[in-house]
């Protein structure tokens, strides 16, 4: 994975999209902020950008990814390898459905996906140093190169969707008391039902992260 890092940008993705499109770069490769003016999160809100946090945007040829990975699945797939790495460092860090960070009950970051043409762009920010009011930070003190560079040596290993869902599913659980969001609406995940391709059912509907 090629990486390149900017002091400052309005967002790391929508940079990396333009590098992408004008086909500048070529995927493996991803663009690291120190800090980024105007980040997007999910549901297009922004992300409020504070010095010292992770501001992360990685391509990915979608024609690399493993095989039995349901592409809307995605965002779970990588933010879990993340999670991993994360506890590697010991953190308590932990994905509500389908891509947010969080610790106890408090979201420290997020992912969100999206494709352009063949290739997977994945956009990550994480509270590492700081907090914005309502949200909480990482547990623990971490190098954002040294995190990258386990990051993305895990990736490289191509792990398939199969080993990653069968430890995401026995935390499922924790899920229980929070809520996503479908066109704007706030849905309970209390009574939702896990599937193994990453997608939930509830009240009968089947719901992607699409994120």
């Amino acid at each position: 994975m090629q990486i390149l890092f900017l002091d400052s940008i309005d967002s790391t993705q929508k940079y990396l999209k333009e590098l992408i499109k004008n086909q500048k770069v070529k995927p493996p490769y991803a663009v690291v902020a120190k800090i980024q003016t105007d980040g997007i999160g999910s549901r297009n809100n922004s992300w409020t950008a504070l010095e010292g946090n992770l501001f992360l945007s990685f391509a990915i040829s979608l024609s690399s990814l493993p095989k039995d990975l349901k592409i809307e699945s995605s965002s779970i797939y990588f933010s879990y390898i993340l999670k991993e790495i994360l506890e590697e460092f010991g953190s308590k860090v932990w994905i509500k459905w389908p891509n947010d960070f969080y610790i106890d009950d408090k979201k420290i970051g997020g992912m969100i996906t999206n494709i352009i043409k063949d290739k997977l762009i994945c956009g990550v920010g994480i509270n590492i140093l700081h907090a914005p009011e309502d949200f909480s930070k990482l547990d623990i003190e971490i190098s954002i190169d040294e995190l990258l560079n386990k990051y993305f040596k895990s990736i490289k290993n191509n792990i398939s969707w199969k080993q990653v869902f069968s430890k995401y599913k026995l935390e499922f659980q924790r899920n229980q008391n929070f809520f996503t969001h479908k066109n704007n609406l706030s849905i309970s995940l209390k009574d939702a039902a896990l599937q193994n391709d990453g997608s939930i059912v509830i009240n009968d509907e089947r719901i992607y992260s699409l994120r």
